[in-house]
């Protein structure tokens, strides 16, 4: 599925003393299958982008276009679209509500008009690949850890066998065995399921570890749109907006700063250890 943001704007109140111009001729293309990165400060319009892509919100002025077809034309099923491009909101734990964890996943696809073994069947399957157990499936919800919860609301949304999975700061709150959980399960669901990520984050290194493509919000306008590699190379505008650079990118533009031949393009810890090797010698 390719998505195409074409010379999008939104306004909040428009036409009252609290207007605010969040979205700014935001101009980009998805294709299927990448792993998207969205970045920029708060408030910069990562939030509001994302509303628009399943339709949640529609631009004040502008089109959005999933596979050529503009959702904003009267025929198109924007509940079709929203089966299609499921939205993960922060802290998604919050909507859990059934009273085991296998009825809430259920519910996805009961609303899609799925028989009740049907949505059984699905909500297997998603359970399975967020990697929680059938001993859990008859469980409360709310008797999960942090990081189990937050699989659990994933595993709703995929439920709904969305091509794109959209989420918004996916690993906030979670302790560091949570958050290695979650983006290692994005990357396995992109790797092996080939569904189209986007991921909102404030995480410079996790960015330059998962995603293929960054997309740089600033004040409501992209302000850049390339490789990890590229996108941190621009240190100073990073900056310059409220960003930095992954830690390990930091690290070595001192090293080259101090005379070590190493590359300040790295931006993994993988990449930089092999730099800072070669450079040593060893």
């Amino acid at each position: 599925m390719s998505i195409i943001c074409d010379h999008v704007n939104y306004i909040y109140s428009r036409g009252t003393s609290d207007e605010i111009h969040a979205l700014k001729d935001v101009c980009f293309k998805i294709e299927d299958g990448e792993f998207i990165g969205i970045i920029g400060a708060t408030g910069s319009g990562k939030s509001t982008l994302i509303q628009h892509l399943n339709g949640l919100l529609k631009a004040t002025s502008g089109h959005i276009y999933i596979n050529g077809e503009d959702i904003y034309d009267s025929d198109y099923s924007l509940k079709k679209l929203r089966s299609r491009v499921g939205l993960v909101f922060q802290y998604p734990e919050h909507q859990l509500f059934e009273e085991t964890v296998l009825k809430d996943v259920c519910f996805g696809p009961k609303n899609q008009g799925l028989t009740s073994t049907e949505s059984q069947m699905r909500a297997y399957e998603a359970l399975e690949n967020v990697k929680m157990g059938e001993d859990c499936y008859d469980v409360s919800p709310f008797d999960l850890s942090g990081g189990q919860k937050r699989r659990v609301a994933i595993a709703g949304v995929l439920a709904m066998k969305p091509e794109v999975l959209i989420l918004d700061e996916p690993t906030a709150g979670l302790d560091p065995e949570g958050r290695e959980e979650i983006l290692h399960l994005l990357k396995s669901l992109h790797d092996e399921q080939g569904i189209t990520i986007i991921l909102v984050s404030h995480s410079m290194e996790d960015m330059a570890d998962y995603a293929e493509r960054l997309l740089v919000m600033d004040k409501g306008s992209l302000i850049m749109n390339g490789s990890p590699r590229e996108i941190f190379q621009n240190s100073a505008i990073l900056e310059e907006i409220g960003l930095s650079v992954p830690q390990v990118t930091g690290v070595l533009r001192e090293m080259r700063q101090k005379g070590f031949d190493v590359d300040i393009s790295a931006t993994t810890i993988e990449e930089a250890a092999d730099s800072i090797m070669r450079a040593l010698g060893l």
